[in-house]
């Protein structure tokens, strides 16, 4: 049976072809960059006045207190210039500072009387309240590497440089399906043995949250119908997650239905609790991955294998976290037990508060979990105040 690290191994080492895509700057929200985004002038492009006041040069600071105003340069006009050296221009925020000037007063530090600023006090110094010429950025200087998610910050930077239309990696086609005779759909009246279908709707959520849209789709138990649609399905799709039918249970059919249509199996079965049936394979250019039918295991194995192969393949480059646990932990099985935890950020620490569960079936507690911890195989106490690799399941607040 595979170590967690080997299963994750096995998984990362196949490559998943990325395709890309131009769209409209909006319509690039969640997607994942595709192209570097250089300035196309300097950032700022001029000397842009910071605050509401005056403009002087700085040299008169020393020589006088009184400045006659000659007119106002506003934000959009072109710039302006102040004609005598002993005079002022009022200026507006995101103004260019004008010609002969290089120092902004603002209001609050002066009084205007019959049009002449009285400086309360000359404490001010040349560039004061003036964002520079090319302080932030020059003419050509990449402001956005591709690998990077496309936020609200990230829309507002390519647009002051111009970019309407973006190149962006275009998303995999992925189908999720589920199988189970009790699963009965959210909109029914579940029977006494059913449950409503959940995981699907978990892992198309998970996805979206990547910018990745999935169709969903429920299979039977029955070896036949779940033959003829992953035929189907294999050719129509890039990624296959199934979520159920990967045990060693009577209608477990999906590992030999799988073998059946040449799908490589590449790792079926890892040392871990939850998600020990995990299984992962491909067909040329189609990968398929299985996770057990419990919420917490098909969630754990989303986050642990899928999304980290996902991301790893786009270019993301994915963060080493480690969280430090606040209470003792046993656990005496030789596998790696992924712990659900609640996530407290302290000072310089990422702390994770145990979350108490009835097992990998219970929704109910996964839903108040923020991630979970790898705790090793080799240990059988975890001891308060040790750290362990921690992975989110949710987008933390913290970086």
């Amino acid at each position: 049976m595979n170590s967690v690290a080997e299963a994750l191994q096995k998984v990362l080492e196949n490559e998943l072809p990325v395709r890309t895509e131009t769209v409209p700057l909006m319509n690039s929200l969640n997607r994942i960059l595709a192209e570097d985004i250089k300035a196309d002038r300097d950032a700022p492009p001029f000397h842009r006045v910071t605050m509401d006041g005056i403009a002087i040069h700085s040299t008169q600071l020393l020589k006088k207190a009184l400045f006659p105003i000659e007119g106002i340069q506003a934000a959009g006009d072109a710039q302006g210039r102040l004609l005598d050296p002993e005079n002022c221009l009022e200026v507006m925020t995101g103004a260019i500072l004008p010609e002969n000037t290089n120092c902004v007063i603002p209001y609050e530090q002066v009084k205007i009387i019959d049009n002449v600023a009285n400086l309360l006090h000359s404490d001010f110094t040349e560039n004061q309240n003036v964002h520079l010429k090319g302080t932030d950025a020059g003419k050509g200087d990449v402001l956005l590497k591709k690998g990077i998610f496309i936020q609200a910050g990230t829309i507002g930077v390519m647009a002051t440089v111009g970019v309407s239309n973006v190149k962006v990696v275009k998303p995999p086609t992925i189908t999720i399906c589920s199988t189970g005779n009790e699963l009965v759909d959210i909109t029914d009246n579940p029977l006494p043995h059913q449950i409503r279908k959940s995981n699907v709707y978990m892992l198309q959520a998970a996805l979206k949250s990547l910018g990745i849209e999935a169709q969903t789709l429920h299979i039977d138990d029955d070896k036949k119908l779940l033959k003829a649609a992953l035929e189907k399905l294999l050719h129509k799709n890039d990624i296959l997650l199934f979520s159920g039918a990967v045990s060693k249970g009577k209608y477990d059919f999906l590992p030999e239905v799988l073998e059946d249509l040449g799908v490589k199996k590449l790792v079926h079965g890892v040392a871990q609790k939850p998600g020990k049936p995990f299984l992962f394979g491909r067909r040329k250019n189609t990968f398929v991955f299985g996770f057990p039918g419990n919420p917490a295991s098909t969630l754990i194995c989303f986050h642990l294998y899928f999304k980290a192969w996902l991301l790893t393949h786009l270019g993301k480059q994915r963060n080493s976290l480690f969280a430090t646990l606040t209470e003792d932990v046993s656990f005496k099985r030789p596998v790696t037990y992924h712990l659900l935890v609640k996530v407290v950020a302290e000072k310089e620490k990422i702390l994770a508060v145990p979350v108490s569960n009835s097992g990998s079936g219970d929704l109910v507690h996964l839903a108040a979990a923020d991630g979970f911890i790898s705790l090793p195989a080799h240990l059988e106490t975890f001891q308060t105040g040790t750290s362990y690799p921690l992975t989110f399941l949710t987008q933390p607040w913290f970086n």
